[in-house]
């Protein structure tokens, strides 16, 4: 039989290092807190100097308001804060820090000191705990209105975690990612980094939309700036504002995606589902989109206090958030078009469409001719003997190309000096060019080559026309509705009494959808219809998982999934195919109709349908300039 052991308290070293294994887990984890608390302040610039990737000693510096010499033992000191007062503040919390263990905990497992002062203050003050002793020692000290934290040797007195830190390079690089993430929630606020002496990060206060768009991209890198919509929705008391990356942009890994709510950096599930199925349509397989997005809600509608980290939230209303967040997305991201997506208009001629519906610019005395007539049709020169004298590597001249007497005078035209005086002929201006622009040819009887304002377009017609097909389709299923198919033997479904409760509660939803679902008993369901479409799928488990998500997000989208997946399958077999050799009128056609799609910048599995060459690029190709 175990000891009978009596309940007692814990002294408040214990209590304060068991509470730093929630908060403080790393380097990264005490800066996150630290700048936490800086921004609460009211600073407007913050320094922050590391050394060692932060075990030897992190120092974050402030121009906040400063604290009182009175309060800087309490500051050290366990659920003792400044920014709450009574449960009222606690159902509405705007600041980030809000705990006060923060501090408590760092102190616990390094040698801290905190010096303050604040602006009626004649003089700074200072206070030092070291590990196990937990004293506070106040002592007068030097230092400009605001606050330093200085935090050394970091768990120097519990060798175990330290063991588990990685390299210095992997520790600061989780550093800096934090500074990063907190620099753009708070685009007011300087921040500058330093690593063993050496400048990092210097990011100035960003006043206007110019700086801030400059501030997200010295963070995210300017690819993503230049890849990325601007978008700001308000409705309903919720503001959604800030950048989200093209489908083109995409990355391996979910590395640069930032969600903000209120200011405060957040990885939330119910955000991660919404916004998965926003790019449900135009995201290759496997690839993560990228975002840096602000959402603005009352506070009494959002519980912060749901993890010691205050990484999650919880909303009051979970399901409004998630249809408001995956609408405003899946429209800003249907809604763009090929010229949104293309660059301002290099100085380039202007293009005239010529009556066939090729682009193309007359030159001096050179007639207008199809390219099939002058370029795919022209007999291809025989291949040349090679030379079976003692130069092995010499070959003998080639015949002539065959070109007819009209094209030499032509050619001669064209390279003939022109008269004294005369000016130089230039193509007819169109003030009108289409974003994608007229088509030239077709390579290969895959790709189509248009010219437009900014240079070279190229497009994958199959892929192209599978996207239009495709969101046809989507079109008329919308517009007609889902016909239902009467299953002979209904299908039973053991459910639990959650899950019963959640699709009688749901029964119109599944209706809308094609889906009749019956509940014989507390437990057991069974599905008397599906949707026509669907009569190969397993309808079964398809119920099983839609009822998951509904209890989870209180939304699913696997039924219109699966419906997409087919009428995607039923696009591919109805676009046209590689090799068919289209007229300029219909690949002119098609370029049209891509510019009038939504999502027409993807294939239905993701890919990208065109993709542009300016006139920068094609110099760069060939050196000129140079």
């Amino acid at each position: 039989m175990s000891e009978l052991r009596r309940i007692q308290l814990l002294s408040p070293r214990l209590a304060n290092q068991i509470a730093a294994g929630e908060v403080v887990e790393r380097p990264a984890s005490v800066i996150k807190e630290l700048l936490e608390n800086s921004l609460d302040s009211g600073a407007a610039r913050i320094d922050v100097d590391v050394e060692q990737g932060g075990v030897k000693l992190l120092r974050v510096r402030d121009d906040g308001c400063g604290i009182p010499a009175d309060d800087l033992p309490l500051a050290l000191a366990r659920h003792a804060t400044s920014k709450i007062r009574d449960l009222e503040d606690l159902e509405r919390v705007m600041s980030l820090g809000f705990r006060g263990e923060a501090l408590a905990s760092i102190s616990s497992v390094s040698r801290l000191t905190l010096t303050s002062r604040t602006a009626d203050a004649g003089e700074a003050w200072q206070v030092e705990t070291e590990g196990r002793e937990m004293e506070a020692r106040v002592q007068p000290a030097a230092h400009p209105v605001g606050t330093s934290v200085e935090v050394r040797d970091l768990f120097f007195n519990t060798p175990a975690r330290r063991k588990f830190l990685r390299t210095e390079k992997t520790e600061f690089d989780h550093l800096q990612e934090v500074i990063k993430r907190l620099a753009l929630a708070r685009f007011d606020v300087a921040f500058h980094l330093r690593h063993n002496g050496k400048s990092v990060l210097a990011l100035h206060q960003a006043a206007d939309d110019a700086a801030r768009a400059r501030r997200v991209g010295a963070v995210c890198g300017p690819a993503f700036l230049e890849q990325a919509l601007p978008i700001e929705v308000e409705r309903s008391g919720l503001r959604l504002w800030g950048w989200v990356g093209l489908p083109t942009f995409s990355r391996s890994q979910a590395d640069l995606q930032y969600f903000y709510v209120n200011g405060r950096m957040v990885r939330d599930k119910l955000v991660a589902h919404a916004v998965r199925q926003a790019y449900r349509d135009v995201l290759f397989n496997g690839r993560h989109p990228t975002f840096v997005l602000f959402l603005d809600v009352d506070p009494a509608v959002v519980d912060v206090n749901v993890h010691p980290t205050k990484h999650e939230v919880r909303f009051r209303d979970s399901r409004m958030v998630h249809d408001f967040l995956y609408g405003t997305l899946h429209r800003a991201l249907g809604d763009v078009r090929p010229e949104d997506q293309l660059a301002a208009p290099a100085s380039v001629a202007p293009i005239a469409p010529a009556a066939s519906g090729l682009a193309v610019g007359e030159f001096a005395g050179q007639n207008e001719m199809s390219l099939s007539a002058s370029v795919l049709e022209m007999p291809p020169a025989e291949p040349a003997p090679a030379w079976r004298g003692s130069g092995a590597g010499y070959q003998a001249p080639r015949p002539s190309s065959g070109f007819t007497a009209e094209a030499r005078g032509a050619y001669r035209e064209l390279v003939a000096p022109l008269p004294v005086g005369a000016p130089a002929p230039l193509p007819e201006a169109q003030a009108d060019v289409p974003p994608l622009g007229y088509a030239l040819a077709q390579l290969k009887g895959v790709y189509i080559l248009a010219e437009n304002a900014q240079g070279m377009v190229l497009v994958d017609m199959h892929a192209a026309h599978e996207r239009i097909t495709y969101e046809r389709l989507k079109g008329a299923m919308a517009s007609e509705g889902l016909r239902g198919q009467p299953l002979l033997v209904p299908e039973s479904i053991a459910a639990s009494q959650r899950e019963a409760d959640c699709a009688e509660e749901h029964g119109q939803w599944f209706a809308r959808l094609g889906f009749e679902l019956q509940r014989l008993g507390p437990e057991t369901l069974a599905i008397r219809q599906i949707p026509a479409l669907l009569k190969q799928a397993e309808a079964t488990q398809l119920v099983r998982d839609v009822l998951a998500d509904l209890l989870e997000y209180g939304t699913s989208d696997r039924i219109q999934a699966h419906l997409n997946e087919l009428l995607a399958t039923m696009a591919c077999h109805g676009a046209v195919r590689a090799n068919r050799r289209l007229t300029l009128p219909e690949m002119n056609a098609l370029l049209r109709d891509m510019e009038q799609t939504e999502r027409s910048g993807q294939c239905n599995h993701g890919r990208p349908t065109w993709t542009q060459l300016g006139m920068d690029d094609l110099d760069r190709l060939f050196l000129r300039g140079r």
